[in-house]
């Protein structure tokens, strides 16, 4: 199983102070389906950067790229074009928790 990390672009500076209703709307739908990931053991972290520019970083498991696409694409703010998504190959080196390999 490999691992990847998908950044999310939302479409403007702020976005976490500006959403609009529709826009927070699918970022709650967004945020269930990481939760749901988590639980089932593809979502390794999740998160948004702090201050004007909120990208977000999506770091999970998949047994290949076009699984890791299909993971990213089908992010209900990707599919729906709330944000663009950027996927890439990844290598958690250290975590706190996780032995070495």
């Amino acid at each position: 199983m490999g691992e990847w990390i998908y950044f999310i672009h939302p479409p403007r500076d702020d976005f976490a102070e500006s959403m609009t209703p529709e826009e927070g709307a699918v970022w709650r739908t967004h945020f269930a389906r990481f939760e749901r990931a988590m639980a089932d053991g593809t979502l390794i972290l999740v998160g948004p950067t702090l201050g004007r520019t909120n990208t977000g970083i999506a770091i999970f498991e998949a047994p290949d790229e076009a699984a890791a696409r299909r993971f990213m694409e089908e992010d209900p703010v990707i599919a729906g074009g709330f944000a663009t998504g950027e996927l890439r190959p990844f290598r958690v080196s250290l975590m706190r928790g996780r032995e070495r390999p």
